[in-house]
């Protein structure tokens, strides 16, 4: 295994450098083509979420891999390398399985504990899959990355204390509007859109109104829960109604600039604005804050607003539920280098014995049937309690992490023919569990 995890977070790079490196799904799958071009990644995978932008690669070698990846990074963003660099962060082999599992599980979001990314890296590696960038290391590791997000969301109770984007932004919007009276316009209908307006008629907003560059998700949104379809082209018209506005459509560009608010608080009087920004690239201009009388939240103000969920006992329990699987999965890894040794091993055993057998037949052409069965069951004895230690000892080391030396030095003792270990370790076929589904 050789894990490399490259990437950017809201932990440390500002909004501005995360929504330049933001991906839409042809972006990300343009970005992994170019990693597999060089000499040093096998395998690929961007995941793009309004918190983070990460590759996951199966590294031929580290350095080469680092710099390769790098280099795709820089150029598929068109982010000078040294802008980049101060926010980079780079994970490798038990640490970037840990990464793994640790974003799967909502610990690494900006929202502690949000269910959200399990389906952000369920799609991705799903697209990785149909592209064939990824191959049986990263899908291996991510299908366990999935499993273990799905555990501990289960298991720790952690979605009672974890608090989404949407529900910061509303709970915000309240200290300045009642909502119980408000008007919602949620620009957006995809997976954020979505939440932002079944969490804006759970708080009984008075009016809920939606649009979507594509109609068909807008008019099934609204019918599900009882709001109004906005046509996309008459959105400026219903920015003058609300009183909150919530967007997350995942343009390339600017969906509501400042002009557009200065236009839709003529004649509100005094009567406030709140503007949310969910999206990456963001979908709202900066200068909307200087408008007299508007609110713009971004996801940068929103991650002040959830600092402190890390303290609860729930988020401890899904910190060492991960740990916990962290260190199973390093065993089962380690375990599995060392089967196509054993394997191997044996192989190579029954072949001598075999070859002896076959000898001694035609040395001794008229020893007894029945004989010639004992001495055949007695060399198996003694071959099997020759390779027993061996065999014991490698599983040992493998589950201390300490197998790859003891199964490289089993290849050396028996001359071993890697063609024959290649060939029990053959890659499996790239099938998610069916509970990964949608």
């Amino acid at each position: 295994m050789s894990l490399l995890v490259l990437g950017l977070s809201h932990h440390h790079a500002p909004l501005d450098v995360l929504e330049r490196v933001a991906f839409d799904t042809s972006a990300a799958s343009e970005l992994e083509a170019a990693a597999l071009r060089g000499e040093h990644v096998r395998e690929a995978l961007v995941l793009s979420t309004c918190n983070r932008t990460e590759v996951y690669a199966e590294a031929v070698t580290f350095h080469g891999a680092l710099a390769e990846l790098t280099d795709a990074f820089a150029e598929h963003t068109g982010v000078d390398r040294a802008l980049l660099h101060p926010y980079l962060y780079v994970h490798y082999e038990e640490r970037g399985v840990a990464h793994a599992f640790s974003v799967s599980s909502g610990l690494d979001s900006m929202a502690i504990g949000e269910a959200q990314v399990l389906g952000q890296l369920r799609s991705a590696l799903r697209r990785g899959q149909a592209r064939h960038h990824v191959g049986p290391q990263l899908n291996t590791v991510l299908q366990r990355a999935l499993r273990v997000g799905k555990r501990v969301h289960s298991e720790t109770g952690i979605d009672a204390v974890s608090r989404s984007l949407v529900d910061a932004a509303l709970a915000e919007a309240a200290t300045e509007v009642d909502l119980t009276t408000a008007s919602v316009l949620v620009l957006g209908a995809g997976g954020m859109g979505a939440l932002a307006a079944t969490a804006a008629k759970a708080a009984g907003v008075r009016e809920l109104l939606i649009a979507n560059r594509g109609s068909v998700r807008s008019h099934t949104l609204a019918e599900r829960l009882g709001g109004e379809v906005v046509a996309w082209e008459d959105r400026q018209a219903a920015l003058g109604r609300a009183d909150v506005v919530i967007s997350s459509t995942g343009a390339r560009g600017l969906v509501v600039s400042t002009a557009d608010l200065v236009q839709a608080q003529r004649g509100r009087e005094s009567r406030a604005l709140v503007v949310v920004d969910l999206a990456l690239p963001r979908d709202v201009e900066p200068g909307a804050a200087t408008v007299p009388g508007v609110r713009l939240l971004d996801l940068a103000h929103l991650g002040t607003l959830l600092g402190d969920a890390g303290h609860h006992p729930q988020v401890q329990a899904a910190t060492d539920l991960v740990t916990a699987e962290v260190a199973e999965y390093l065993t089962m890894r380690s375990a599995e280098t060392v089967a196509p040794t054993v394997s191997a091993l044996r192989r190579r055993a029954e072949d001598v014995v075999a070859a002896e057998l076959t000898r001694l037949a035609r040395r001794l052409p008229d020893l007894d049937p029945a004989e010639r069965d004992e001495v055949a069951k007695a060399v198996h004895r003694v071959v099997e309690k020759l390779l027993h230690a061996p065999t014991v000892r490698v599983k040992e080391f493998a589950e201390q992490g300490r197998g790859g030396s003891y199964a490289r030095a089993l290849h050396e003792l028996f001359d071993l023919d890697p063609r024959d270990v290649s060939l029990v370790s053959a890659p499996v076929p790239l099938v998610l569990d069916p509970e990964e589904g949608p």
